[in-house]
């Protein structure tokens, strides 16, 4: 393979790698949101963000090969990516919607309610709390419980939602090098548009988790899982309905 001609789709594998990133809000909100929502450290962010970047990345070449492998047109190799694209966007709106709804369930668990207490000498008083502020150790106990739960879960289900999404670009840019029986151009390609995404992934997911860091929700702090749910089936609507 003539190397002007590699030059050239190296370089056009960066910038689609680039711009198609930014223009997929499912490949940054998501890991922002579920970072502002679990207080992750920035170290936990990028190595979910690295991984499941990878995986989307990876299963489109592995998908890529089998293609061409058994001959398979780029129209039928797209076909199978589109289907992947698909469901994938289901899988995101489905995780988001059963997000909000636990998210909001333990934020109307922990709203501020009162009792009435009366005692035998005729004293009323009121007696405010919340469920998940120490009041019961058995709800504290279950709180801890339900949050580690959820913090353990979250990044393998987003690790599987882009292991089953497919980074449809890339298929096509592999297409030219493979058709050449280039396998150094294959490989170059794939690891300059690899690089490319999990870049600009890593640099707008941690640019997006410093603003949230900073926005303050004041009373709304307590719906930040159901807010991150929200924003996540939003972005599998986003790409299911819009083609984003």
């Amino acid at each position: 393979m003539p190397s002007t001609e590699l030059t050239f789709l190296t370089l056009t594998a960066a910038g689609v790698g680039f711009v198609h990133t930014l223009l997929g809000p499912d490949h940054y909100v998501p890991f922002a949101m579920m970072a502002r929502a679990g207080n992750w450290s920035k170290l936990k962010t990028t190595v979910v963000t690295l991984a499941c970047g990878l995986g989307h990345v990876l299963s489109s070449v592995v998908m890529g090969a089998a293609g061409m492998a058994l001959g398979m047109a780029v129209a039928r190799t797209a076909g199978l990516e589109s289907f992947r694209d698909r469901l994938a966007a289901w899988f995101l709106i489905g995780f988001g919607l059963a997000y909000f709804a636990w998210g909001m369930q333990r934020a109307l668990r922990g709203r501020p309610h009162t009792h009435v207490r009366a005692h035998a000498d005729g004293t009323i008083h009121f007696h405010s709390h919340v469920h998940q502020d120490g009041d019961s150790h058995l709800h504290g106990a279950a709180a801890v419980a339900d949050a580690w739960s959820a913090a353990r879960f979250t990044p393998w289900v987003l690790f599987t939602i882009f292991v089953t999404g497919p980074c449809k670009p890339l298929i096509p840019l592999l297409m030219y090098p493979a058709a050449q029986k280039s396998v150094a151009g294959v490989i170059l390609v794939t690891a300059v548009f690899g690089a490319a995404t999990l870049t600009t992934m890593c640099l707008a997911v941690l640019a997006c988790q410093f603003g949230l860091e900073r926005l303050p929700l004041g009373p709304l702090e307590r719906y930040t899982n159901a807010l991150a749910g929200a924003a996540i089936a939003a972005c599998g609507m986003a790409i299911r309905f819009l083609s984003f």
